[in-house]
């Protein structure tokens, strides 16, 4: 996370994509500003809000993020939205409506792609979203054009009165670089204009309008063949012209800086005309794209000779090694070997992701695992990691809220092979919000016989620990109304006594609690109460460590999954009865423990007591 943005703006700014984005939004007078947080376009909110004289939230959901963004700019006021690839879909069904109706003032929709999937389920291209709904979309290389191209998408929205995409990746979010911004603009809403037969979207009132989006597509088309960000760059080995966007534009002219390019900035509609040009010019015409085929599909659509996939991945960033193999292969030449020497790699012990130290989700998963006849339907989010070592206790993991609805699902769906088994869905409280809500209604509705637990940790702990409605606190940390879940699920159909709310750190009852439960053929929600560790309102206690004597190498709390316990040695011991077993003796790194005391509650020989914690640097005071 950047700095605080200045006020007034510098000429000169070190700022990433996410950072730019947020000043250009600031700069174009922009009133109105909401998102749901998700890497990698958190940040961007996050940095307006900042700014004390623009309205920012976090909405439930992306889709109620862009209607609050149309609400706002159907009185005439400049507004914006940012989310990641997936959250677009959710924001979908808003979306294709708004394409007919069209914006009033200025509409900007910031979408980041997860080229790669570091922190996503799907690698998903959302330069479909504007072909799809028609929409003019920018994709900026670098942080500067992140700022030059998100404020003229504000002047494309309101010049064509529809929304405007602005398509980011990860690395254009997180990679910083120098950016020169401009004056900033005022812009004064003009006030709303009653017209039903444009805002009030009844089949006879849309009808008409669709003919309307497609004038504007056209009209839009002409606009993208004469802008400044389509840009040709000229070179001297005409073997090849490149045609490419966004991040891979960087990749390209790293790797092949003779090579003449054709560089989309404004990338829909395609300057197809433009394109035709510049094919005529090269011998071989190579479409670089992440992540699908989609410019060279309509290239080849329009009558122009390329190639593309057939030579590149279709999965991850097109980066100088992968893009020199493609080009040599291309050329029939010698796939070329890097001058560097390899080195031979060294193994390295694995360390797959897992949960912080003394994180509440720890004890619910070791529960969890200590219990035979189970299906688990996990969700998104931190809690994810329930299905690694060394609990292994998740089952599925689909999409934002789906927990619910593939736990129905199943008890639905069930046959003699799963009719012993209890179904459990776990979703957190910012994704219980999101989309869960829904899934629980369907439950209760449809009489399924589901357990579900809540873990309100009270944080979207995932994406670092952002505000949402269930922890009392606004974007700004001010205090607001803060949801009680055990009245939610009430009002959402769970009866009374199927509710409980209890502490995660309580093993004991929490296992009592969920061995009740899964037993009773009726919808029942568990809720956890603890904040995340990592949040100002978590508050630890006096440390552990394991007496060294007493630690029988039994490993019950590394079954916790708690990475503050490590192992120090192990044994394989051989019992009167010829049974080998395998022991681990362990130690507590004190000195980042926090005193939860999950690891104490399995811990049979009691080795783990209360320590003061071990700090890495000690201090020796000289005697005088």
């Amino acid at each position: 996370m950047g700095a605080a943005l200045p006020e007034t703006a510098p000429s000169r700014l070190f700022l990433s994509g996410n950072e730019a984005v947020a000043l250009a939004v600031r700069d174009a007078g922009c009133r109105v500003a909401a998102a749901y947080p998700g890497t990698p376009a958190t940040e961007i909110l996050e940095e307006l809000s900042r700014f004390p004289d623009l309205y920012t939230e976090w909405s439930v959901n992306e889709k109620v993020s862009l209607e609050v963004a149309l609400g706002a700019s159907m009185v005439g006021a400049r507004a914006f939205c940012a989310m990641k690839h997936v959250g677009l879909n959710v924001a979908a069904d808003a979306l294709m409506t708004m394409t007919v109706t069209g914006t009033e003032g200025g509409l900007v929709i910031a979408v980041a792609d997860d080229v790669g999937m570091s922190s996503s389920q799907n690698e998903q291209d959302s330069r479909f979203w504007a072909r799809f709904a028609h929409l003019p979309l920018f994709e900026p290389a670098d942080a500067q054009e992140s700022y030059d191209m998100a404020r003229e998408a504000f002047a494309v929205s309101e010049r064509f009165r529809c929304p405007a995409i602005v398509r980011l990746t990860t690395r254009i979010c997180h990679v910083k670089g120098r950016v020169v911004a401009g004056e900033r603009e005022a812009h004064e809403p003009a006030g709303f204009v009653k017209d039903p037969q444009r805002w009030v979207m009844v089949p006879g009132h849309a009808k008409p309008r669709v003919a309307l989006m497609y004038e504007r597509e056209e009209a839009l088309r002409a606009a993208s063949a004469q802008s400044p960000f389509n840009l040709l760059v000229e070179g001297s080995d005409r073997r090849i012209g490149f045609v490419t966007s966004g991040p891979a534009y960087m990749h390209v002219r790293e790797t092949f800086p003779d090579a003449p390019v054709f560089k989309l900035g404004q990338s829909y509609p395609l300057p197809l005309e433009r394109l035709r040009e510049f094919a005529v010019g090269v011998d071989q015409l190579l479409v670089v794209e992440e992540t699908e085929p989609l410019v060279e599909s309509e290239l080849r659509a329009g009558g122009i000779a390329c190639t593309g996939k057939d030579v590149l991945p279709r999965v991850g960033e097109l980066s100088p090694d992968r893009l020199r193999p493609a080009v040599a292969r291309l050329r029939g030449e010698e796939i070329p070997v890097t001058a560097q020497p390899r080195l031979v790699p060294q193994r390295v012990f694995p360390r797959p992701p897992t949960m912080c130290v003394a994180c509440p989700h720890l004890g619910i998963y070791y529960t969890l695992a200590q219990l035979r006849n189970l299906t688990i339907s996990g969700d998104i989010g931190c809690y994810t990691l329930g299905a690694g070592h060394p609990w292994n206790a998740l089952d599925t993991c689909i999409s934002m809220g789906a927990s619910m609805g593939v736990a129905l699902g199943m008890d639905k769906g069930r046959g003699q092979a799963d009719a012993k088994k209890a179904v459990i869905a776990v979703i957190g409280d910012s994704t219980f919000m999101h989309m869960g809500m829904q899934g629980l209604l369907d439950i209760t509705w449809n009489r399924g016989n589901v357990t579900v637990l809540l873990l309100d940790n009270r944080a979207v702990g995932m994406t670092g620990g952002q505000d949402n409605p269930g922890t009392g606190r606004d974007i700004h940390g001010e205090s607001a109304q803060r949801i009680d879940f055990a009245k939610l699920c009430e009002a959402l159909g769970v009866k009374k006594e199927r509710i409980h709310t209890l502490d995660p750190y309580e093993l004991p009852t929490l296992f009592k609690t969920l061995r009740e439960e899964i037993k009773i053929p009726e919808p029942s929600v568990i809720i956890t109460d603890r904040p995340c560790v990592l949040i100002d309102h978590y508050k630890p206690t006096q440390p552990y460590k394991v007496i060294a004597d007493k630690c029988t190498g039994c490993a019950n709390c590394i079954d916790v999954g708690c990475p503050a316990i490590h192992v120090t040695r192990r044994e394989t011991q051989v019992k009167p009865s010829g049974k080998e077993v395998e022991l681990a003796f362990v130690r507590i790194e004190t000195s980042a423990c926090t005193g939860c005391g999950l690891c104490v509650q399995p811990c049979a020989p009691e080795a783990i007591v209360h320590a003061l914690p071990e700090h890495p640097v000690k201090f020796l005071h000289a005697k005088v």
